[in-house]
């Protein structure tokens, strides 16, 4: 049996290399030198590796190598320990999804794709966070639901100029700016719906079209690097911090989410509360419910709850209402005749977050919830801070890990591992910024994600 499996993996890892190869020529033949395989860790940081063209083969088969230790690393780059990562001991492969192997438009000669990390055996790292959103997109898949996902990028572009909120004056001090992000996005087939200014002086938003929950995650970090890439071009800083003035409005990282089942979009046409089916309902209660703990993976940073404030449209509050930009939860009916436009709209999370364990981890709460056939509690109108009996959510990050490290939901569906090592990261990050003012902790994290 386990001669069968070991021939399994090198049949798997031969066939790698063919794609890879025929990948690697046709990327020769377009003047494409290196490939960046990233991933991004628990502290939310895009980490990368990068390998010449000329070795894709190579890769594609047997991956290359990586520390399990930056699981446990901080945003500051240093180091802590949890009960079953870290040290310097061990490796592991990163191997490429060529599936999604993407020319990056703003970076000439480079190509990107995202990596899942293996044992050195083959079989997959149980840590492995896009391995985790997998794993949950085909428990959804085994009820019968099919999650369709984006996310909304939020940044600050510094020097900022004088252009008001929204307004068009933004867009004209940025055109060429932004015509050049919406053309590298095109670029690399990546389908933009809008880009707006946003609330905050030199703030930005872009959204894009929804995709499978690992696809989302994908383009929330290929969105961010290209933005970053193109900002540079322009001799602009881009912040994606959850903060950027701590007196301001913050960057969110919002997600949208919609349930689909034999082709039918199970946000619009039921029974439930504004049009959802009661199986919708039951999903987003599911998160709902779980939102408190959810945000030691959404709301991952102390930064994140200088953000996380009433009457900022950040989701404050553990409540949902339609079309309510308030509440932690938006649920969105959409026009009439738009049956793709229904969704939910999860608003408390920033982007410091890791977005596969975003992904993974809403589907984890969502399906308890469908299992407990839980209902929406009433929905809330106007601002939640007038609301009699409206509950905050957690207000600091221990708080929030206190309610993490509570949920037996998600420890089942990230695996000790992986759970460890968050809550390993969240206390090591509550210590690292402890005693610091806003200001001190808005300047170290604003430029690092």
């Amino acid at each position: 049996m386990e001669q069968g499996h070991s021939a399994g993996l090198r049949e798997q890892a031969q066939r790698r290399a063919q794609e890879a190869g025929l990948a690697a020529a046709r990327l020769t033949a377009e003047g494409v030198r290196a490939i960046a395989l990233t991933w991004v860790d628990v502290a939310g940081l895009t980490r990368v590796k990068a390998v010449p063209t000329t070795r894709l083969a190579q890769v594609g088969a047997h991956g290359v190598g990586m520390s399990p230790v930056f699981d446990v690393y901080l945003v500051d780059d240093s180091v802590t320990t949890s009960p079953l990562i870290g040290g310097p001991d061990g490796d592991l492969r990163l191997i490429p999804d060529l599936d999604r192997l993407t020319v990056l438009a703003a970076q000439p000669g480079w190509a990107w794709a995202p990596a899942e990390r293996f044992e050195q055996s083959g079989q997959p790292y149980d840590a492995c966070q896009r391995q985790f959103a997998r794993r949950m997109t085909r428990r959804a898949a085994e009820r019968g639901i099919e999650l369709r996902m984006g996310f909304e990028t939020e940044w600050v572009v510094d020097p900022p100029l004088a252009g008001p909120a929204y307004g068009m004056a933004r867009i004209v001090e940025r055109s060429a700016y932004v015509g050049d992000v919406l053309a590298a996005l095109e670029a690399q087939g990546v389908e933009v719906l809008q880009i707006h200014p946003e609330y905050t002086p030199g703030q930005f938003e872009v959204s894009v079209a929804p995709a499978d929950p690992v696809g989302a995650a994908d383009l929330a970090v290929l969105v961010r690097e290209t933005i970053r890439a193109v900002s540079l071009q322009h001799g602009l800083t881009p912040w994606f911090g959850p903060v950027v003035d701590p007196e301001g409005v913050g960057n969110g990282g919002h997600l949208h989410l919609s349930l689909w089942q034999d082709g039918r979009n199970l946000c619009r046409g039921g029974e439930g509360p504004s049009g959802m089916s009661t199986t919708s309902e039951s999903f987003l209660a599911g998160i709902l419910d779980a939102l408190p703990a959810l945000l030691a993976i959404g709301a991952p940073t102390p930064a994140s709850y200088l953000r996380l404030a009433p009457s900022r449209w950040a989701g404050a509050f553990q409540c949902w209402g339609p079309e309510n930009r308030e509440a932690a939860l938006r649920f969105v009916p959409g026009p009439p005749g738009a049956e793709e436009a229904a969704n939910a709209e999860v608003k408390s999370f920033d982007p410091a977050a890791n977005p596969y364990l975003v992904t993974g981890a809403v589907i984890a709460a969502g399906l308890a919830g469908l299992d407990a056939g839980l209902r929406l509690p009433p929905p809330v109108a106007g601002d939640p801070v007038h609301s009699v009996g409206a509950r905050r959510l957690p207000t600091s990050l221990p708080e929030a890990l206190g309610r993490f490290t509570e949920s037996a939901v998600l420890r089942e569906a990230l695996g000790d591992r992986l759970f460890e090592a968050i809550v390993a990261v969240r206390q090591a990050e509550t210590k690292l910024f402890d005693g610091q003012t806003p200001g001190e902790i808005a300047a170290a994290t604003r430029g690092r994600y």
